[in-house]
């Protein structure tokens, strides 16, 4: 059985790299994107089971992408983990109300990320 497909989002080519790594060598399918306009037709076009999404990312941030997908029919079932720098009680607040499963603050540790998977998956 092959392992679920997950959509890593991050305008930082290094940390879109250090997120996606780990799903690699895990055996999931991949698939990256490098801003939110760019996740959300990823999204709608391959349907991942988890998208790992940065906040501060250029014409879409993280929290549109999230409120996005999760207000869409076709779309909220998918799962959200928000992995960001934004590490206030606020942040975190705001990132649950707009539908994230999931909040991660960087820096990461691949342990929780890819625990935090596993459990929403």
């Amino acid at each position: 059985m092959s392992k679920a497909k997950v959509l890593v989002v991050d305008d930082s080519p290094t940390e879109l790299k250090m997120m996606s790594e780990p799903f690699v060598t895990d055996g999931y399918d991949v698939i990256t994107a490098i801003d939110g306009e760019d996740a959300l037709e990823k999204t709608t076009h391959e349907k991942p089971d988890l998208i790992v999404l940065d906040v501060i990312m250029p014409k879409l941030n993280g929290f549109q992408v999230c409120r996005k997908v999760k207000t869409s029919t076709e779309l909220k079932d998918i799962k959200i983990i928000l992995l960001t720098s934004k590490d206030q009680e606020s942040d975190k607040f705001w990132g649950k109300k707009q539908g994230a499963d999931a909040y991660i603050t960087k820096p990461f540790s691949v342990d929780e990320l890819l625990a935090t998977a596993k459990k929403l998956l």
